[in-house]
């Protein structure tokens, strides 16, 4: 069993999982009330896997496996009647992304009979309105873009605003059971409730840090989520699972994690600072830290927007010829002026603005330095970049012989290297790419976002 701990000394929340959809199992969140959780949180969204997620306002993980969790927690929240909080939702937190898990939630609960009241904070953001705040100079660039350019907003697909802790707030205090946020800092939706509850700024937002992903600041990350209990000058981190456990080494460890720097955290209204933090076991699972420190400043929300911009055609063949493989650098170099060489002739301006990049797995195509060794095979990509799919299709076409055939010396007799698929050319769809990286300054918390509140059976049987 977790330490019980006295409510009004420390709140503490149950953090499941790092990402809500990566799976979640029904026993830790149990283990996690029964020591006396006083909310449930977590994160369900990242810009780790590129920016279509984002442009396409569609989730990285499949509806079956939200729900699935999802349906965990809301039964766990009715049964204990704490808040449940979810930032970022659909992993991107854009408003279809957000309203596309706010019907998964009231599809559960109306299977569950259930009847929270549901917030739902939406934090997309108009291009118009972002176009305003950057001709009054409320708008700067974030490495490595270093200018603003107006224009840049209307050629986004979607954009957001990453939220702090006070729309959360806002939701709870209105009195919502349970608050499904867009785009939000991991660190806020943890910190939430504990800041709300006047808990220490430094050791709440340290907390949030440390437990965002769940259990990755333990020693076993795969088992589970963690507790963080909150108090008014420390505050302590402990798994779910009993067989898991939290060092001084796991906890301090994740301030590493996605961040330039190890000692200051940069959130929506201030930086956390932990230079002079002391961890300490408290057992041989748990750990209390101490000495967190939150220098209020300039509020302003981090900006992402993303878009699509061109089309691929992808041909994949494996290569064992050990003559080629020997003298792979030579060869890759030749196929590709080979290959740029039949499109320029065959198509001409018809392949309009194009790229063609040959990646070898197994060689380099990870790292992009070329490996000391000679692999034993390797599987050559070919990835055609163009303005339409049609464009990047008939490029691929273009050079299906030189790819499928080309020896490494002209005399040599063609060779035939093995292909997987038929046909040969796979429409991979189109490219995204993040547009912006900026932060916009406000003057409330809540000027950018806007909050709606629904009861689920109200909704289901309008």
């Amino acid at each position: 069993m977790l330490r019980p701990m006295t409510p009004t000394k420390t709140v503490n929340v149950l953090v499941p999982t790092g990402a809500l959809g990566a799976g979640i199992q029904e026993a830790d969140v149990a283990a996690g009330l029964a020591a006396g959780a006083h909310a449930i949180a977590c994160d369900a969204g990242s810009t780790d896997s590129g920016p279509a997620y984002l442009a396409t306002g569609r989730c990285k993980y499949s509806r079956a496996a939200v729900k699935t969790d999802l349906a965990v927690l809301m039964k766990a929240r009715e049964r204990a009647g704490v808040p449940l909080l979810i930032g970022s939702c659909g992993t991107s937190g854009c408003d279809s992304a957000l309203d596309w898990t706010r019907d998964i939630a009231l599809e559960i609960a109306a299977e569950c009979c259930m009847s929270p009241r549901i917030a739902v904070l939406y934090s997309e953001q108009r291009p118009a309105g972002l176009r305003d705040a950057a001709r009054q100079g409320r708008i700067r660039p974030l490495p490595p873009l270093d200018a603003v350019d107006p224009e840049a907003f209307e050629r986004c697909d979607h954009i957001v605003a990453l939220m702090g802790p006070e729309p959360y707030i806002e939701a709870l205090r209105a009195g919502a059971d349970i608050v499904l946020g867009g785009r939000t800092t991991d660190t806020a939706v943890l910190a939430a409730v504990p800041l709300m509850h006047g808990m220490h700024a430094g050791a709440a937002w340290h907390a949030g840090k440390t437990a965002e992903c769940g259990g990755l600041c333990t020693v076993s990350t795969r088992d589970g989520g963690v507790m963080i209990r909150v108090g008014r000058d420390h505050f302590d981190v402990e798994p779910l699972r009993t067989s898991n456990r939290c060092t001084p080494y796991t906890v301090s460890a994740h301030m590493l994690y996605e961040n330039a720097d190890p000692f200051l955290l940069h959130e929506p209204g201030g930086v956390l600072d932990v230079r002079h933090v002391q961890y300490q076991a408290l057992d041989e699972r748990s750990v209390r830290v101490t000495g967190s420190h939150f220098e209020r400043g300039a509020y302003t929300m981090k900006l992402e927007g993303a878009a699509a911009a061109a089309f691929q055609t992808l041909m994949l063949v494996g290569i064992r010829d050990p003559k080629v493989l020997a003298a792979l650098p030579r060869f890759l170099t030749q196929m590709q002026a080979a290959l740029t060489q039949r499109v320029r002739e065959t198509m001409g301006a018809s392949a309009g603005d194009y790229s063609i990049s040959l990646r070898p797995y197994g060689w380099n195509a990870v790292n992009g330095s070329p490996e000391p060794h000679v692999p034993v095979e390797v599987g050559l990509m070919f990835v055609a970049t163009a303005a339409t799919q049609e464009q990047a299709t008939q490029i691929a076409k273009t050079c299906n012989p030189l790819f499928f055939h080309m020896p490494l010396e002209r005399e040599m007799e063609l060779p035939s290297y093995a292909f997987p698929f038929s046909p040969a050319e796979v429409e991979r769809g189109a490219v995204y790419e993040f547009r912006l990286n900026h932060v916009v300054e406000v003057d409330d918390p809540l000027e950018r976002v806007r909050i709606a509140y629904v009861q689920a059976p109200e909704v289901l049987h309008a």
